[in-house]
C-alpha cells in the first residue's frame, strides 16, 4: 500500500517559514491519517478521503478557502478516477458546496459522469449536498484589494492499496481572478489519469498543464515501458518550450513513488507505511 498527496504549488511556502511548516504538518498529519483509511478500504476510497481531509483545510486552494474568480464567486472542479476500471468523474465550476470531490465521487456510477455548471451544481443538491459556503476572509481581502494569490493551488492524491488497485483524485478551487467559465485542467485527463498501470494527479497553471496533455502522457508512458523517472522526465521536457508550470505526484503499480515540479515549490507528502516524505 503507498499513498501521496500534494496540497498545491505555492512559491510562498519557500519564503513565509510560518506558511510553510503549517502545510508541511498539515500534510503529514493527512497522509498518515489517510494511510491508516488506505489500511481498511480501497484506493478509489481513499483518494477521495485525502482529497476531502485537504478540502476541508484553509491552507489550501480547494474546497473551504479556494479563490475567488472576477465576477466575485467562487466555482470548483474536481474529479476522480478508477484505475481498474478505467471510470473517470468530474465537476467542473461547481458553486457552493463543501467537498466538490464527494460530488464527483457520487456521478462515479451514473452514465453522465462529468457535469458543469449550474448542471453540476443542481446535481449536488438532488443528491443531499447542502449549501456551502467555501470563502474565507483572507480570499475576500485578496479579491477587494485585486490581488493574485501568490501561486496557483489545486489538491490531489494518488493510492495504490492492498489489492493492488490504483485511484488518483484532483481538485482546486481555481486561480483567482478568472474569467467566469474557465475550465482548468483538474477534472480533465490532462490533470488527473490512472489506468492499472500508474496514476498521475497535478497542480500549476491549468492551461499549461492542458496543453501538455501532462497526467495522461506519463501514464501512457509508463504502460508503454517506461519508468515512472523516464516518463516524468520526458514529459517535463515537453513542458519547457512554452516554460510551463506544473507539477506532479505518481504512484505506479509496483509501488514506486515519483513527484517533480517544473517551478518551485510543490508541497506534497507521501507514506508507504515506513518511511515518510514531505516537502522541504
Amino acid at each position: 500500500m503507498k499513498i501521496i498527496i500534494h496540497g498545491g504549488f505555492f512559491s510562498e511556502s519557500s519564503t513565509n517559514i510560518e506558511t510553510k511548516i503549517a502545510k508541511q504538518k498539515a500534510l503529514f498529519e493527512i497522509v498518515s491519517k489517510s494511510y491508516d483509511f488506505l489500511k481498511t478500504h480501497s484506493a478509489l476510497e481513499t483518494v477521495v478521503f485525502a482529497v476531502s481531509e485537504l478540502e476541508d483545510n484553509p491552507l489550501f486552494n480547494a474546497g473551504i478557502g479556494s479563490q475567488i474568480q472576477s465576477d466575485g464567486k467562487i466555482r470548483m472542479s474536481a474529479s476522480l478516477m478508477n484505475g481498474d476500471s478505467q471510470r473517470f468523474s468530474g465537476v467542473i465550476n461547481i458553486e457552493e458546496v463543501k467537498n466538490p470531490i464527494q460530488v464527483a465521487q457520487k456521478l462515479m456510477s451514473f452514465d453522465d459522469r462529468v457535469l458543469g455548471g449550474s448542471g453540476a451544481t443542481e446535481f449536488a443538491r438532488q443528491h443531499g449536498f447542502e449549501h456551502f459556503s467555501t470563502e474565507i476572509a483572507q480570499r475576500r481581502e485578496e479579491y477587494l484589494a485585486k490581488l493574485q494569490s501568490n501561486g496557483s493551488g489545486t489538491v490531489g492524491c494518488v493510492a495504490l492499496d492492498a489489492n493492488g488497485k490504483l485511484a488518483a483524485a484532483t481538485s482546486t478551487g481555481g486561480k483567482g481572478f478568472e474569467i467566469p467559465g474557465r475550465i482548468s485542467d483538474s477534472a480533465t485527463v490532462a490533470g488527473n489519469y490512472v489506468n492499472e498501470n500508474c496514476g498521475v494527479s497535478l497542480t500549476g497553471v491549468g492551461e499549461d498543464i492542458v496543453s501538455n496533455a501532462t497526467a495522461a502522457k506519463i501514464v501512457t508512458r509508463v504502460t508503454d515501458g517506461f519508468s515512472l523517472k523516464d516518463a516524468f522526465a520526458k514529459t517535463f521536457n515537453e513542458l519547457k518550450p512554452y516554460d510551463g508550470f506544473a507539477g506532479a505526484i505518481a504512484i505506479d503499480k509496483d509501488g514506486n513513488i515519483f513527484h517533480q515540479d517544473s517551478h518551485p515549490t510543490m508541497v506534497f507528502a507521501n507514506y508507504d507505511g515506513q518511511k515518510f516524505e514531505v516537502f522541504k
